[in-house]
């Protein structure tokens, strides 16, 4: 029992020790950047469905760019509320010339969603950037220049940045977090810049910049047309096909509210994470073992060891030392990220919750119709969405 115990909290070390040298290796975003009237044209393209509380207030954020040489498309991915018409009111407005609206058009066999969307707002585009970024996002004045001048300076061709999550509810801020954990804990994100393996890649679909040539190069979101996880799947095409890609941390510059409620953090994380670990039966469960062995068994030994008043090395004081790993864990990220401490202080309720959102994942898309997101079924294995 005590060798099991030391294992667990060499295995926790092992995660702190990358979260440390991650933290260390994660580039903040750089505040310089090229005079707002140079640079290249850049198409920022917003695929929007059902984004009526979120649309006016992305792209009017984008419309006050200070980058000078760009466009703004968005396209309404058949909504069913009131997005078209929030788009509408923005036209006359400040910045409304850079504005074009695009009606999506029917989804075609084989394709899901998002990825549909954006393929379509690319062959509208006109810029030798594309920037893809979502509805629920929040963009600084400064944020394009600042991008295109750190695309420029460190040769990128696929360049995306990490918001800071705006988390407006309690289930959100217990769980979405756990996004940033998994990354930098198992992830070298040094490696995501510096290999050639597909096997190292570190994207998010909310801010995502690419030179026109790579994306043409790799197909665009034809390439990933049936991943619901595309924005992971688009960088390892890239680099299969040759291309570099980068990572900066953007909280100072980027915000986003991915979700709202324990709705939308149930069926949102549902629907991305079986589909995240390629459909695989085993990477889930495997996974799913991890989590219980390493942040909910601690705290089932420390309880028994309590009833029992018996503080032996084995029983109480090494899961009391894995459970201040994870905790100091989790800390650190929430730092860096500028997120609220107290959903640390809950780890274990949130790998506990995120232990059945991944059975519910699994279910929905193993027997069941698939996930459902925005009125559409997410489903599998070449059926369509």
């Amino acid at each position: 029992m005590v060798l099991y115990q030391i294992f667990i909290l060499g295995c926790l070390l092992v995660f702190l020790g990358i979260i440390l040298k991650n933290i260390a290796d994660f580039q903040d975003l750089p505040t310089a950047g090229e005079s707002p009237a140079t640079g290249p044209m850049v198409s920022v393209l917003v695929p929007a469905r059902d984004e009526e509380l979120n649309i006016a207030g992305c792209v009017a954020s984008l419309l006050a760019q200070d980058y000078r040489n760009f466009e703004v498309v968005v396209l309404d991915d058949n909504s069913t509320d009131g997005t078209w018409s929030e788009l509408q009111r923005l036209l006359t407005g400040p910045g409304g010339e850079r504005l074009r609206m695009v009606k999506g058009t029917p989804l075609p066999e084989g394709w899901h969603g998002k990825a549909w969307a954006c393929q379509q707002l690319a062959d509208q585009s006109t810029g030798d950037l594309l920037l893809f970024t979502d509805a629920d996002t929040r963009h600084r004045p400064e944020s394009l220049r600042r991008a295109v001048a750190a695309m420029g300076s460190c040769g990128a061709d696929m360049l995306s940045l990490t918001p800071a999550q705006e988390l407006g509810s309690f289930w959100e801020g217990l769980i979405v977090p756990l996004v940033y954990h998994i990354l930098f804990s198992y992830l070298p994100i040094c490696l995501v810049g510096s290999s050639r393996s597909p096997a190292f890649c570190y994207a998010i679909g909310q801010f995502i910049l690419f030179r026109r040539e790579a994306y043409l190069n790799i197909g665009g979101h034809r390439s990933v047309c049936s991943n619901i996880v595309e924005d992971v799947w688009l960088c390892k095409v890239v680099k299969r096909a040759g291309g570099r890609v980068a990572a900066f941390n953007g909280i100072d510059a980027v915000s986003c509210r991915m979700y709202r409620g324990f709705g939308d953090v149930w069926s949102g994380f549902s629907k991305n994470l079986f589909a995240g670990l390629g459909n695989s039966a085993v990477t889930l469960f495997s996974l799913m073992l991890f989590v219980v062995l390493l942040y909910l068994a601690p705290w089932g030994f420390l309880a028994a060891s309590l009833l029992r008043g018996e503080l032996s090395p084995a029983g109480f004081w090494l899961p009391a030392a894995q459970v201040a790993v994870a905790i100091v864990s989790r800390m650190l990220i929430s730092a860096r990220f500028r997120q609220p401490v107290w959903p640390g202080l809950l780890h274990p309720f949130s790998q506990a919750l995120l232990l059945l959102i991944a059975l519910n994942s699994f279910r929905q898309t193993t027997f069941g119709g698939g996930p459902v997101w925005k009125g559409r079924n997410y489903r599998f294995h070449g059926d369509r969405t």
